[in-house]
Parts: C-alpha cells; sequence; structure tokens
C-alpha cells in the first residue's frame, strides 16, 4: 500500500522531463517518463520489483495492525512518516534538489490529504477493523477518483466506469451490511477507512493543479514530511503522545514499525518508480489488483482473520469494480485513436 504507501525515488534527468507525463496509478499521482526497452537485460530486477509492490505494499496492512497494537495509530503514522520523509528529503537535496516555498504550500495541501488523514484515519481504523477488509476498502480509491473527476469536470464516466462504480458500491455494501446491526467500533472502523480513502482520493485529483516539485523524488518527500509534522501535531493534540509507554511497547509492534519505514515507504516506492521508467504504466499499475489479494491472505495466515465467504464475494466485486472503471477510461482513448488514424488514412487517400 502507499498508501503507503503510497511515491517517486527516481530523479528524472531535464532531458526526460520533457518527455514525462503526470499519471495517475492507483490512486498515486506520479510522474512516468517513456518505458526504456531493456526489460530484458533487467528480467530479475523486473522480477523482484514487482515482487515489492505487489508483495510488499500488500503486507503493510497486516504491519500497521501489528504497529498500532501497542503504538498509539497517529504516532505511528507520525514516526513512520517522518523518518522516510527526512531520509527522503535529504537524498533530493543530495541530488540537487531546493525546496521552494510554493513546494511547501502544496505539500502541506497534498500532505494533509494523502496522510492527516488518509492515513491517519487508516491506522487508526485498523483498531478495529481486520487489515484485510481495510484493505478491500482502500482499494475502492479508483472510484472515488473517478467521482471526483466527474465532479471536477476533468472526466466523463462511461457506461463501463459507471457499471463498475455500482459493483463496487455492491462490494463495499457486502463488506460493510453485516457490520451495520453487530459491532459499532467495526462500523465506525469501516467508514474511517472510507473517509481515508475519500481523502486520498481528493489529493489525487487535487495534486496536479498544484506546484508540486518536478523533481520526482522531491514530489513525495515534501508532502511527506509536511504530513508527518501535522500527523504528530494531531497525536500531540489528542494526548496520545500521553497515553504512550514505551516500555509497554511490544516488540512485534516495533518491528511492524520498521517494516513500514524500510519496506513499505523507502523499498517499495523505489521500486515503483524505478519500474515506470521501464515498463508501461498500465502494467505497473497492476498492483492495485493484487495488494488486496495479498492483505486478505495474509491477514488470514498469520493474523487469525477470517476468510468468509462475505469477503469473498466482496473480494471479487470490488476487484471487479476496478477492471471496469479502468477499462471505461481506456475506451475514449482508443476511440480518439481511432478517429486519428481514420482522418490520417482519410488525408491520405485525398
Amino acid at each position: 500500500m502507499f498508501r503507503e504507501q503510497p511515491a517517486q525515488i527516481l530523479t528524472l534527468h531535464r532531458q526526460k522531463l520533457q518527455s514525462a507525463k503526470l499519471v495517475n496509478l492507483g490512486g498515486r499521482p506520479v510522474i512516468a517518463s517513456a518505458p526504456t526497452r531493456n526489460v530484458r537485460s533487467d528480467s530479475i530486477k523486473v522480477a523482484l520489483a514487482f515482487a515489492a509492490i505487489y508483495l510488499v505494499w500488500g503486507s503493510t496492512y497486516l504491519a500497521i495492525r501489528y504497529a498500532v497494537e501497542t503504538i498509539p495509530p497517529l504516532v505511528a503514522a507520525g514516526i513512520r512518516h517522518t523518518i522516510a520523509g527526512g531520509v527522503l528529503v535529504a537524498w533530493a537535496c543530495l541530488r540537487g534538489y531546493r525546496p521552494r516555498r510554493e513546494h511547501w504550500f502544496a505539500g502541506v495541501v497534498v500532505g494533509a490529504l494523502f496522510f492527516l488523514i488518509g492515513h491517519g484515519t487508516l491506522h487508526w481504523a485498523e483498531q478495529h477493523v481486520a487489515s484485510g477488509l481495510a484493505a478491500l476498502l482502500i482499494a475502492t480509491e479508483p472510484m472515488f477518483i473517478l467521482v471526483l473527476a466527474w465532479a471536477a469536470g476533468q472526466q466523463r464516466i462511461s457506461r463501463i466506469s459507471a457499471l463498475g462504480l455500482a459493483v463496487g458500491i455492491a462490494g463495499v455494501a457486502i463488506l460493510s451490511g453485516v457490520e451495520l446491526s453487530t459491532k459499532d467500533a467495526s462500523l465506525i472502523g469501516l467508514l474511517a477507512v472510507l473517509t481515508g480513502s475519500l481523502s486520498w482520493s481528493a489529493g489525487v485529483v487535487l495534486s496536479p493543479r498544484l506546484k508540486l516539485p518536478s523533481d520526482a523524488l522531491a514530489r513525495t518527500a515534501v508532502p511527506l514530511v509536511c504530513g508527518a509534522v501535522m500527523l504528530l501535531a494531531t497525536a500531540g493534540i489528542t494526548g496520545e503522545f500521553h497515553a504512550l509507554h514505551w516500555s509497554q511497547v511490544s516488540l512485534k509492534s516495533i518491528l511492524g514499525l520498521g517494516y513500514l519505514i524500510t519496506f513499505g515507504s523507502i523499498v517499495a516506492f523505489t521500486a515503483y518508480t524505478w519500474l515506470l521508467q521501464r515498463c508501461p504504466p498500465a502494467v505497473v499499475a497492476t498492483h492495485t489488483y493484487a495488494n488486496p489479494v495479498v492483505a486478505v491472505l495474509l491477514g488470514w495466515l498469520l493474523a487469525g482473520e477470517q476468510l468468509t465467504a462475505r469477503v469473498g464475494l466482496a473480494s471479487l466485486a470490488i476487484l471487479g469494480a476496478i477492471m471496469l472503471i479502468r477499462r471505461g477510461e481506456r475506451a475514449p482513448e482508443r476511440r480518439l485513436v481511432t478517429s486519428a488514424q481514420a482522418k490520417v488514412k482519410s488525408a491520405q487517400c485525398a
């Protein structure tokens, strides 16, 4: 999850920036350049990088659950992003990046949407919601992005995408239906995860309009640091630091937090951005299908989370919704290309 994850580590050279473009992949705004042609020679590295974004991001939901068992959620998220963001900012500065005032302003806005609300609610909710269910609910991000982009006049909703939205809503209803009549805490947790998903999606739609750094590494680092500061400040206001007793923090929580910092926020994002330079963005985006499946299976195998028919049916509905929405988004592009090709042929015949 970057959500976790969340997201760009490799610096794009100036000559690559001219051909690069901002794309949204799995709810993550990234700067992607044209893929290179040396995938075969890097086949082992490519396989390892895909393993990182498939497995590591899928496993971060369980790591969050372990971390918040004995560490207050906002403190855990704040520490995670402070360390990871500090490393990335230092790295960016060493590579020549110099922050500007407008970068920090944009970083505050995006950091609040992505990390304060997006990750803050997720970390809090996993005290009450199974990690696999949280991952499935986070997978609703493409649905929120589609609706928000439509509301902002940036995108039309095709019939296929509308069908995807309906299927996705059905999947969420299947997941949350039982909670409506059982545990209040679980229902609030589900609503918190959906709120975080909506907030992250709003950040995706809004970020292209803000003056974030063009440097790929700094574009991730600046919002990450800003979000970390807000998370720690909120933790202080809500009294989480007073509730934290390091002597009572379990080894499992420490290892979970360390895993999130090292693998979830640094290793996986490095692999993610490296892949964008070598593989088509649509191929890299397949991690959005794999991450919820990995999260559900790991929660079942390692944490004893229930793997019921309800969870299986909801998984199929939500993953099917993502596929329909992505197909609906590509349909207008295919029609535009076909129309352009027809015009070219017509002009050639004339």
